[in-house]
């Protein structure tokens, strides 16, 4: 009897400790699952705190703030360049125009004024601000003083030749083309120590000009 009694009680052991085992919670699947999510959350929770969270987000404002003062910037230089892009094209192309116009001006009142293009370069020498340019006025109608009596018949090789084989008869303008010949002699020889203001050169351009509308020169 006391056998059977052991024997009992020693099943009764080995069933608590087999349900005790197999029973525990470890071995149970919905706790471990549950266990791992909260391991997990603790460990995100730990490691992206509010502090960490709050800084990332002041990073992130500052930055597109950043990038958004770039692309203003960058967007008003742009308007500007094209502004004065703008603005330097449309005072090209006015002056640009005005010059065209002043050049067409010049060229009807050169046409007016002469269709020998020779005698408007003279006079462009004659109004020049350059008192260099006044001799080349001279200079300039007195070459096509020559070139008037070669035309007229005159011999010689230069103006002063042509000049001495014409006579009042038959060139009525001698005594006029003797002084502005003479002066433009004096512009050729004595270069620069030979002043000459733009009043006189006028009054010698004149002359010249007396000469050449007589015969239909210019």
């Amino acid at each position: 009897m006391e056998t059977s009694s052991l024997i009992a009680q020693a099943g009764n052991q080995n069933s608590f400790l087999g349900d005790s085992v197999l029973g525990s919670k470890f071995f149970n699947p919905d706790y471990l699952f549950n266990q791992g999510v909260k391991f997990f959350h603790e460990i995100f929770n730990f490691t992206i705190d509010a502090g960490i969270v709050s800084l990332f987000h002041t990073i992130l404002y500052f930055l597109a703030i950043f990038f958004l003062t770039i692309i203003i910037y960058t967007s008003v230089r742009m308007f500007e360049i094209r502004k004065k892009e703008k603005k330097h094209l449309e005072h090209e192309i006015a002056e640009y125009t005005q010059h065209q116009r002043e050049q067409e001006k010049k060229s009807k009142q050169g046409e007016e004024v002469s269709k020998n293009p020779r005698w408007v370069k003279t006079l462009n020498y004659i109004f020049s601000e350059h008192p260099s340019d006044w001799k080349l006025a001279v200079i300039e109608a007195d070459s096509m003083l020559e070139e008037l009596i070669g035309q007229l018949g005159f011999k010689g090789e230069t103006l002063g030749e042509k000049l001495k084989g014409a006579n009042q008869g038959n060139f009525r303008n001698l005594t006029t083309a003797w002084e502005v010949h003479t002066i433009r002699n004096r512009i050729a020889h004595e270069g620069v120590a030979y002043e000459l203001s733009q009043h006189e050169a006028k009054r010698v351009t004149a002359l010249y000009e007396r000469i050449f509308r007589e015969y239909g020169f210019i």
